[in-house]
């Protein structure tokens, strides 16, 4: 059996892109940076993603495909609406156990700084997060596995808040632990 092919030059590029927003935000990396890390030239990073808006809206386009397909991955796995959110939130702790925050999270506080292209992304992909939870809360409240006292587009709002707000409180003191309590404790209150 033969290994696996290294990775090309622009998929490298994006891993290291990705782990720096991850860890430092939009304005706290530099091609130079990526550059240092790779081992290869600005002007080899240039080639393959022009500006830093195009490596930025690749980024998210890249990051946007993954976690629709994580969504389809909780969607095929089945189980009710509360083991779903359970599993959607579990998502948020896998890249919290990584030492890393969301990728449209870290590019949301940093929104105003970014190009146009990269803002309308970070939006659509929230939309989409958005979408996916209102649905998952509509089938809960339907089979009464889920509290049905407030609209689920303002309840999809307030999931996707708290997760990422987690996040952030959790990544200042170094404690996985204090997201996933709060990730329990916003699906109970979910609950029926």
């Amino acid at each position: 059996m033969s290994a696996a092919a290294p990775a090309g030059t622009a998929e490298r590029i994006l891993e290291v892109a990705e782990r720096l927003v991850q860890t430092r935000g939009y304005n706290g990396f530099s091609y130079a940076d990526v550059a240092a890390e790779l081992g290869i030239t600005k002007p080899s990073l240039h080639y393959h993603f022009a500006s830093k808006a195009e490596l930025g809206e690749t980024l998210i386009a890249r990051y946007h495909t993954r976690f629709a397909a994580a969504l389809g991955g909780i969607d095929a796995a089945g189980g009710d609406a509360e083991t779903r959110l359970r599993r959607y939130a579990a998502l948020y702790a896998d890249v919290l156990d990584k030492q890393r925050m969301c990728l449209c999270g870290m590019l949301a506080a940093d929104l105003e700084t970014l190009p146009g292209g990269m803002r309308e992304a970070v939006v659509r992909f929230f939309d989409a997060s958005e979408t996916w939870l209102e649905g998952v809360l509509d089938e809960g409240k339907a089979s009464g596995t889920l509290r049905n006292d407030s609209p689920s587009h303002d309840q999809a709002q307030m999931v996707i808040s708290a997760l990422e707000g987690a996040m952030l409180v959790a990544r200042s003191y170094h404690d996985p632990e204090r997201f996933r309590m709060v990730a329990r404790r916003l699906v109970t209150s979910l609950s029926a």
